[in-house]
């Protein structure tokens, strides 16, 4: 069905949609935008949601209503399609690299402020290179590496040599740093989690510092996702969080972060087959609600229910017989990872009190390079 004839949906039930349907409630998004919003400005910082496991501009332009400065991307066609969407202040968190790619982002210029994350020299060079020759300066920040051990240099006097080689050529504006405590994420004792939270951003922020002293200006420190967010919005010397996945909730946060959100994405499934009193076959396997890392939670089933997925199939094992479900009847499905399950489908449908009020195309689809 085209975007148009999505229109006729539009007012009808949400148990009318044809499934696997991908929906978001929007009461509950909406209060989760703005508790986290309230949490993170409210700390003095600013808020630069990820956007990699939304995929779609209206729903950006709703974390900026609510206070958001403007958005973090993964990838430049990510980038390119916030832009495209009107948005103006994008980061990057990730690095650019080749000349193909920094031909986009130096001609994305005019229509959007895009910064990048850089941490080599060669990489800061061709970007300047290319961005002087359009006429245009591209903001970078330099990635450090706060103890994730991907991408990113050394906090530290290797931040500052970076920094001064960056801030010396044309085409590059030195802005700040960046960096990710994903490693903190899975820390179930608070205290502990905490303690380790605190002790690497604090070198992410010791780094900006010793720029500072070094007569480099830094405006920016970014970090802080979604599993993490809520203690590193209070450490002192972070500008900026970038936590987005928050505002849908899921399995995976909620039981291995810690997350405290309600959940806002779920996926609607057909009843295809009953093989068994305890089995429900339904119409939606990995290729719609992705199992990894946590498995999607069927609700109005009762308590027990496991849930194991194939490529095309759900299959849900009742922890009791139950036979209400027939086949044809719709089973809802809160998601185990909401940036594993966006990105597989075309439209969101954006729900209010069981009724279909919009219908998003995920614009982001597919944008990997």
């Amino acid at each position: 069905m085209s975007m148009a004839g999505f229109g006729s949906l539009v007012g009808r039930s949400k148990w009318d949609l044809d499934t696997p349907a991908l929906c978001v409630d929007l009461d509950v998004m909406e209060r989760n935008v703005q508790k986290m919003a309230g949490r993170i400005l409210g700390a003095g910082k600013n808020w630069r949601p990820h956007t990699k496991g939304q995929k779609i501009p209206a729903i950006a332009h709703k974390e900026i209503a609510a206070g958001a400065i403007g958005v973090t991307c993964a990838k430049l066609s990510e980038a390119e399609v916030m832009a495209g969407a009107g948005i103006r202040d994008i980061l990057i968190a990730n690095e650019i690299v080749g000349r193909e790619k920094i031909t986009r982002l130096v001609n994305l210029q005019p229509h959007a402020d895009v910064m990048v994350a850089i941490d080599c020299q060669e990489n800061a060079r061709e970007i300047s290179d290319l961005a002087f020759a359009k006429g245009v300066a591209v903001r970078v920040v330099i990635e450090v590496n706060v103890g994730m051990n991907r991408a990113g240099i050394e906090p530290g006097d290797a931040v500052v040599r970076l920094a001064e080689y960056a801030a010396g050529l044309p085409g590059l504006r030195f802005s700040g740093v960046i960096g990710w405590e994903g490693h903190a994420t899975g820390i179930k004792d608070i205290n502990e989690k905490r303690r380790v939270i605190t002790r690497d951003v604090g070198c992410l922020v010791e780094s900006a510092e010793r720029c500072r002293v070094a007569g480099l200006p830094v405006s920016i420190v970014s970090c802080g996702g979604t599993g993490t967010y809520w203690i590193t919005c209070t450490l002192p010397g972070v500008t900026e969080i970038q936590a987005g996945g928050g505002i849908f909730n899921d399995v995976h946060y909620s039981e291995d972060f810690g997350v405290d959100h309600e959940f806002a994405m779920t996926v609607i499934a057909t009843v295809i087959s009953r093989p068994t009193p305890t089995r429900i076959i339904v119409d939606a396997g990995h290729k719609t609600m992705n199992g990894n890392p946590s498995a999607p939670r069927p609700l109005g089933v009762g308590k027990g229910a496991r849930v194991k997925l194939s490529a095309e199939h759900g299959t849900v094992e009742l922890a009791e017989p139950d036979d209400r479900l027939k086949v044809g009847d719709k089973l809802e499905f809160i998601v185990g990872y909401s940036d594993f399950t966006t990105y597989v489908h075309e439209e969101m449908f954006a729900i209010r009190k069981g009724i279909v009020e919009q219908v998003w195309p995920v614009l982001g689809r597919g944008k990997l390079r």
